[in-house]
């Protein structure tokens, strides 16, 4: 299938590698020369802009920053939509707000394409192992078509329900994430601060009420987990200024629907704090270092 692909960041670039190992014949957009030359070298095409490689594709997918690009890339004079054909399907694999994902699929609607909102869950690791979990909102039908090419880059596929409802159970879970590592933060930080070993605490809290996913698989104590980013001195993780940015706009979208989101709030206002700090661009998990005294 030839396929566009717009947006090869951190994420973008390796789901992008996975479709080309795949069989696909992709055409690509991105600012980075490099990971362009790279991917160029596996079999890509490179394109000069969003409406280009829409041109000729069979579907288009993009995986952009933040709502603004991908109003840009869709709605701009160069965007998908100047060069896309009626009936081939597209997909955005953002993370955003959900009223952008609906007004760009309605936008899309107009020009006789059917657009799909796929946000995705499982960091740099998942995508580039192509275990991801995509969480789909779109018609029953486009799901259908999307969901064997998702499915090559991810392990998990989820029909959510209609457009947007993919970035309400991106900012649902995220949400409940930063809250979580802000817990555990404490937890390690108040255990170490009274004197017991932090791999016992790990351990009883992991076999224990406290067990959650933050803990086992993502401990922010250095040397709990091995794979962690906390024990590579919190890198090639999930950025904090993308939690930040996540919080954003879940908070925003609560605030819309009149929705508290009280340790949502406080949650932000820490990784707030941590980013001007000059961390932001630490995993987030590095948020337990507001807890523990300086090394």
């Amino acid at each position: 299938m030839k396929i566009a692909f717009i947006g090869l960041g951190n994420m973008g670039a390796p789901m992008a590698r996975n479709l080309i190992k795949a069989g696909h014949s992709l055409n690509l957009v991105d600012l980075n020369k490099t990971v362009l030359a790279e991917l160029e070298q596996l079999g890509g095409t490179i394109r000069a802009s969003a409406r280009e490689a829409a041109e000729d594709a069979e579907l288009v997918i993009t995986m952009l920053p933040a709502a603004v690009h991908v109003r840009s890339v869709w709605l701009g004079e160069e965007g998908v939509l100047a060069g896309i054909r009626q009936g081939v399907p597209a997909v955005d694999c953002s993370t955003i707000d959900p009223q952008t994902a609906r007004d760009v699929a309605a936008a899309a609607a107009k020009h006789g394409v059917a657009m799909a909102d796929a946000p995705v869950s499982g960091g740099t690791g998942g995508a580039t192992a192509g275990t991801l979990t995509f969480m789909v909102g779109a018609t029953p039908e486009l799901f259908a078509t999307l969901q064997p090419v998702l499915a090559q880059m991810g392990r998990n596929i989820v029909h959510c329900g209609e457009v947007g409802t993919g970035q309400i159970a991106k900012i649902c879970n995220n949400l409940l994430l930063a809250i979580s590592m802000v817990g555990v933060s404490e937890a390690m930080a108040l255990g170490d601060a009274l004197g017991i070993d932090t791999s016992v605490l790990a351990g009883i809290i992991n076999s224990s009420t406290g067990r959650c996913w933050s803990s086992e698989m993502y401990n922010p104590w250095p040397g709990i987990v091995e794979t962690a980013p906390a024990s590579r001195g919190y890198t090639g993780g999930f950025g904090a200024e993308l939690m930040l940015k996540d919080l954003g706009l879940a908070t925003e979208a609560a605030r819309q629907a009149h929705q508290p989101v009280i340790l949502g709030a406080v949650a932000q206002q820490l990784y707030q704090a941590m980013s001007q700090r000059g961390d932001g661009g630490k995993d987030f998990s590095a948020i337990i270092n507001s807890y523990r005294k300086p090394q």
